[in-house]
């Protein structure tokens, strides 16, 4: 690599990582080819500043396997103390046609889905998110098994200030 392209990089990079200034917290977990509805996934949160207000999302990244039009999740926020918000959520993942909602130019589309706004966390520490999918089939009682198509789940803090 030339000096010149190595500059270019650099900057590039640097352009990337700067614009994501609210960014708090952000990542991802695999789930595999399918997510199986006994699958929790959880983040462990970092030290957050209880003065401060956040913006919470859950991210996903999905492909044209997801068969869908919505997706169903229970989202849990665990204080240090224990004490737990369980919030049953429900997102649109496709238009009418069944096309699949999401930022990306190929089959997988990666959606980023608020979960609350300005939240103000009353622990710095030990804060803790647990994500499940709890996807139905019209007229059935028993969930989807294992929910094709979603690949990722994510959780992502943005700071308001």
């Amino acid at each position: 690599m030339s000096l010149k392209s190595s500059f270019l990089f650099i900057i590039i990079m640097g352009l990337l990582v700067s614009c994501d200034k609210k960014r708090v917290f952000d990542e991802y977990k695999s789930v595999g080819s399918a997510w199986n509805k006994k699958t929790v996934v959880s983040f462990d949160l970092p030290k957050l500043d209880t003065l401060k207000k956040y913006n919470l999302f859950v991210n996903l990244r999905a492909n044209d396997n997801y068969q869908f039009n919505n997706l169903f999740l229970i989202v849990s926020l665990e204080a240090p103390n224990g004490l737990m918000k369980v919030d049953t959520l429900e997102y649109q993942m496709a238009d009418v046609d069944g096309t699949l909602l999401g930022d990306g130019f190929s089959d997988l589309k990666e959606s980023k889905l608020f979960y609350k706004e300005n939240i103000q966390f009353k622990a710095s520490e030990n804060n803790k998110v647990h994500i499940k999918q709890v996807v139905r089939q019209t007229g059935k009682v028993v969930g989807v098994e294992n929910l094709e198509g979603i690949t990722e789940v994510g959780f992502r803090i943005e700071s308001l200030e």
